[in-house]
């Protein structure tokens, strides 16, 4: 694929690059690339750009440390122009906000809006945070709350009461959303073995 991307098109060799959130699927930024920035891009995994006002390669992320970890990329129709699909580590404009379009990099899959919450809650603790506050007692206090609230989700399937037993489902998925970032596992790895399974 990288081979057949046309850096001549344009003046200076580069080609223009949309950044998209790989969890949210939000667009992040735009950005140009030479070849030796997309090479970088693929060999750090830190997306790298070609900077025209300075005339250099630049990673996105060098002053701030928001840094954008590569995930993949698709090129357009004439092989002119990229699509890189990133992580980044916090906000990707310059300005502060999330994203150089001023919009909230929030998906509308709300399981992938509450795990991007939770993952601030361990990366910034939050005094009074019940989430921070997890993270805090460990892994054992975690994988125990995820073996109390599945048994109290089994004794409410038992009952009449549906309101009761969405609550503690509700509970179940939370701790156990949780206890997958502990242990440093994204949603996505989990999906994908269902997918697979549902392939078989």
């Amino acid at each position: 694929m990288v081979k057949r991307l046309d850096f001549s098109k344009y003046e200076k060799g580069i080609i223009p690059v949309v950044v998209q959130d790989a969890s949210t699927n939000v667009v992040l930024m735009l950005g140009y690339m030479n070849q030796e920035a997309l090479l970088e891009t693929i060999e750090s995994e830190l997306v790298t750009f070609y900077s025209r006002s300075k005339q250099r390669l630049w990673v996105k992320g060098e002053t701030s440390k928001n840094f954008l970890h590569f995930v993949d990329m698709k090129t357009d129709c004439d092989f002119d122009a990229l699509l890189i699909k990133a992580k980044p580590d916090g906000p990707v404009c310059h300005t502060g906000a999330e994203t150089c379009f001023n919009e909230d990099n929030v998906s509308d899959d709300f399981l992938k809006t509450l795990e991007k919450i939770i993952l601030g809650r361990k990366k910034y603790p939050v005094s009074g945070s019940y989430t921070s506050t997890l993270f805090k007692k460990g892994l054992n206090s975690i994988a125990q709350k995820v073996g109390e609230e599945a048994v109290e989700l089994v004794i409410e399937a038992k009952d009449n009461h549906k309101k009761l037993f969405l609550n503690e489902a509700a509970d179940l998925i939370f701790h156990t959303m949780v206890l997958l970032r502990e242990k440093n596992v994204e949603l996505d790895e989990v999906l994908d073995i269902l997918k697979e399974r549902h392939l078989k």
